[in-house]
């Protein structure tokens, strides 16, 4: 007597699709919002318009967070630019900017932990809490 097993597996991309791992899939769009979200606290804040631009300017499930305002570049690095005279606020293209080792002093009345590096300092606070979540995201089904 002959038995005769078939054993039918999905492909590794069936399986991916199925936990949402896909690239631009539920996880990673998951992942996206939270770093966000946890990033909040640390993005420095008067207007609102820095923290507003992670979510009108990134796409949600690139893996990308974009922080997009003319000043965004000069908050996360938190030096002192100014130009050749020492001004702090010149129009762009007005005069090359001099970047200097003074570092920049935040209000940090709406977000105490605002500052420079804020996506950095997040993940040096929350990267085991990010990675239960999403860990728990993937189980959810």
């Amino acid at each position: 007597m002959t038995v005769v097993s078939r054993l039918d597996w999905a492909t590794a991309d069936e399986l991916i699709a199925k936990c949402g791992l896909q690239p631009g899939g539920p996880v990673q769009k998951y992942i996206d919002q939270r770093v966000i979200d946890l990033s909040l606290p640390y993005v420095p804040m008067v207007t609102g318009a820095l923290a507003a631009s992670a979510n009108t300017h990134s796409e949600i499930g690139s893996g990308e967070i974009v922080y997009d305002t003319p000043y965004a570049r000069y908050l996360y690095y938190g030096v002192v630019v100014t130009d050749e005279d020492g001004r702090t606020w010149v129009n762009a293209g007005e005069h090359k900017p001099v970047v200097t080792d003074r570092p920049l002093q935040y209000d940090t009345s709406a977000h105490p932990q605002a500052g420079a590096f804020w996506a950095d300092r997040m993940k040096a606070d929350h990267m085991n809490d990010l990675i239960r979540e999403v860990q728990a995201f993937v189980n959810r089904k």
